[in-house]
């Protein structure tokens, strides 16, 4: 792990340099997913199956899952995770449902009747990966949002094994609300939701997580259909002042290098005892997980601990670098709240771990990363409405605007435009002055 001393400038330069070595990364082959995705559109569930049994290793009859195993499900688990994820079901549940918009007029002037519609998408896929682990919390956070803003249609596709779906995210599916459940996974899942299949519907959105196969076939079928957003490896920076207790920063830096290779985890502290002893915690704590050596490459690529003069400075340096997850282990955390400008999730105090929100908390753990953060938000149920706006005007409120319009129109050059308004009241103007009707004069 990386130690960094010295202006806050430099420190964020030398970890850009990471982040731009990372996206610079050759990794699955574009051509590849292209060629997947083409497949797909043009042989529907012809090409799904012999991708299937190529990168699966499993023959598909059939790819629905059906209601019976949805319901077994519930049985197969351990109760005390059934009763954990019906929790949080109902704290995430709580916390979006907030974030719910309703529909508005405006009729404040004589004559004008302005307004907003909020509707829901009709149908959502979301894809829930399979393979080195199984995320039921990834499905719980993006199906619920969905129900919320009154999605008719909720699809789930996961990647099959010989052995069948993963219980637990079958259970979470069936608690979340999911209406239809499909075995099949990779690009080929993403182009068969984006363009259909006989199997499978067309969707107008996707969301969930996945791997690099996911990930450049979702960008590639982006404009087809919407999705979430453009998703990178993990990160979390955590500040700290000499109050911080070690061991929970190194277990919660190593709560996200343990995600992926390519997670960063960076503390960035002011005080260098509390950077000594970190360094000790995670020699100690990364030798008794199971996926150490993940953990242990993604800390020696991207891992850093950073010693800067005071709190204000580190939080600088996580604004510059705008984290998916920013932890704030330091004295009051919540005087420094106003200060953070750019984070995708904020963690005040030694006892709200970055954890706790990716399982319980309730606010959604699907979060904007590689420096997104300046622009883009957490997903929400705004991710799955759209807006109509609609407008109402009177005769006489029309009149009253009409100049001002033909005057931009005029200035933009767009004479048709002004024609549209005129129109309405040359007519009975020339008929007041006995004359026939007359074209637009712009058009003479």
């Amino acid at each position: 792990m990386k130690r960094l001393n010295g202006d806050a400038i430099t420190i964020v330069q030398e970890i850009k340099k990471w982040r731009s070595s990372l996206a610079n990364e050759k990794g699955v082959p574009e051509k590849l997913v292209t060629e997947i995705i083409q497949a797909v559109k043009r042989d529907g569930d012809v090409a799904l199956r012999a991708f299937t049994k190529r990168f699966d290793q499993v023959d598909s009859p059939s790819f629905r899952v059906s209601e019976k195993e949805m319901e077994q499900a519930l049985n197969r688990i351990d109760e005390k995770l059934l009763i954990a994820l019906q929790k949080a079901k109902e704290n995430i549940w709580c916390y979006h449902e907030r974030q719910k918009r309703q529909s508005y007029i405006d009729a404040e002037q004589p004559g004008v009747i302005r307004g907003q519609l909020i509707r829901p998408l009709e149908v959502v896929g979301v894809y829930v990966p399979g393979g080195t682990a199984s995320y039921p919390s990834s499905v719980l956070m993006n199906v619920i949002p969905a129900k919320i803003a009154g999605v008719k249609r909720i699809i789930l596709v996961t990647p099959p094994h010989k052995e069948g779906v993963n219980p637990a995210v079958l259970a979470a599916a069936t608690i979340a609300g999911v209406d239809e459940v499909y075995c099949v996974g990779g690009a080929q899942a993403i182009a068969a939701l984006a363009y259909g299949t006989a199997s499978i519907p067309k969707v107008d959105k996707i969301v969930g997580p996945g791997n690099e196969y996911v990930a450049l076939a979702k960008r590639a079928v982006y404009g087809i259909v919407d999705i979430d957003m453009h998703a990178g490896p993990s990160e979390i920076i955590v500040v700290a002042d000499e109050t911080a207790n070690p061991a929970f920063i190194a277990a919660d830096l190593l709560s996200q290098a343990e995600h992926d290779t390519k997670s960063m985890a960076v503390c960035v502290t002011t005080s260098r005892d509390i950077a000594n002893e970190l360094e000790e915690q995670l020699i100690s704590q990364i030798e008794h997980l199971p996926r150490k050596e993940i953990a242990k490459q993604a800390l020696e690529q991207y891992g850093a601990i950073i010693v800067v003069p005071t709190v204000q400075a580190a939080i600088d340096v996580a604004n510059e670098l705008s984290p998916e997850h920013l932890e704030l282990h330091v004295q009051d955390p919540i005087q420094y709240l106003h200060a953070v400008k750019h984070a995708g999730s904020i963690f005040l105090g030694p006892y709200t771990p970055e954890a706790l929100g990716d399982y319980m908390a309730g606010p959604n753990h699907v979060l904007p990363t590689s420096g997104t953060a300046r622009f883009s938000s957490p997903l929400s149920v705004d991710d799955f409405i759209k807006k109509s706006s609609f407008l109402s005007y009177s005769k006489d409120a029309l009149q009253e605007v009409n100049e001002a319009i033909c005057l931009i129109a005029e200035t933009e050059g767009l004479h048709a435009h002004a024609q549209a308004i005129t129109i309405r009241f040359q007519e009975e103007e020339e008929k007041e002055d006995g004359k026939a009707l007359q074209t637009y004069p712009y058009y003479k």
